[in-house]
């Protein structure tokens, strides 16, 4: 069920919490398109086939011409804080599933604000929305009252859980959240996530937009309504309308490309995501400008087993 009649009067309120890019209008905020908005995201082991150490990934970033990711975690935090520091690199956010202190004082010791990523639990089973709202709001008040804590955000990101896939029913956690006085909480938009229609994202984005702190981007195939897998930009059908969309709206706050395959380097999947990004903005300024459409990379070769020995067998 969609809650429309639910967030109507959220939609009418300033959002205090809002990112200050995100708060911007298109003629006075950086372009979405530019490197310095733009964080590469699951770029750590395991999505990593070369296993780059912290100092490695720092350096990777820096020769991508990029200066924010998102961390999704590990035991090493402070050692990827403490690289992070040293060559000019902000950790934009952390992958963030479940009430963490460990991050949460490492974070804090090191005066760092990155966002707090957290998706939905699969341990609430409630089918009723008012009651999963408020079980929801419930699991996420002391995660955002830890964040606040410490100048931090919240992103609902939404993450392989139908119900909290739904934005509507996130935009009513946030607004049972600011009832109880939590404003540091919006939504983390991620494409790779979304299934919906095509002709409804218009509409959806509008809604989502005065809750939205990050926005994350993928190729997004011709039926929109099936899960996506990790696409480059530009390589399929949709997400160039996606995007028209939401570089239309005058939203200017962050935005993410996504790596996560851990069979291929991160600097190469990272690099063809930035190619593709690049190809969408030409499209959009003048359609056929872009030249070849971006191609996903070949899959790498199944290696065949060798035959037993007769010694073997």
């Amino acid at each position: 069920m969609k809650l429309h009649s639910l967030t109507a009067l959220g939609l009418l309120t300033v959002i205090l919490f809002a990112s200050a890019p995100a708060r911007l209008t298109a003629a006075d905020a950086p372009s979405i398109f530019d490197l310095k908005n733009i964080s590469a995201l699951w770029i750590a082991p395991p999505w990593d086939a070369k296993k780059r150490s912290p100092e490695e990934r720092m350096q990777m970033l820096k020769e991508l011409g990029l200066s924010k990711f998102a961390y999704n975690g590990g035991s090493a935090v402070d050692a990827e804080i403490e690289a992070a520091k040293k060559h000019g690199i902000e950790i934009a956010a952390w992958w963030y599933p479940a009430r963490e202190p460990k991050i949460v004082e490492s974070t804090k010791r090191h005066g760092i604000h990155p966002q707090f990523w957290v998706c939905g639990s699969r341990a609430i089973t409630v089918t009723n929305d008012a009651e999963r709202i408020e079980a929801e709001a419930a699991r996420i008040r002391p995660i955002a009252e830890d964040a606040a804590a410490i100048a931090c955000k919240v992103g609902l990101y939404n993450h392989r859980e139908p119900w909290f896939e739904e934005l509507d029913h996130q935009i009513a956690i946030i607004e049972r959240l600011k009832r109880d006085g939590i404003t540091n909480v919006g939504i983390v938009f991620n494409f790779h996530h979304w299934r919906g229609s095509l002709a409804e994202f218009p509409a959806l984005f509008k809604r989502m937009q005065p809750y939205l702190i990050a926005v994350n981007f993928n190729g997004m195939s011709a039926d929109t309504t099936k899960y996506p897998p990790v696409r480059y930009l530009g390589s399929d059908e949709s997400e160039l309308a996606m995007i028209r969309v939401v570089e239309a709206s005058g939203w200017r706050g962050p935005i993410g490309v996504i790596h996560e395959r851990p069979t291929m380097d991160a600097a190469e999947g990272i690099r063809g995501n930035l190619q593709g990004l690049e190809w969408v903005q030409k499209e959009l300024q003048q359609p056929g400008s872009g030249g070849p459409k971006p191609q996903e990379p070949a899959p790498p070769a199944k290696v065949q087993p060798k035959p037993a020995s007769a010694t073997n067998r």
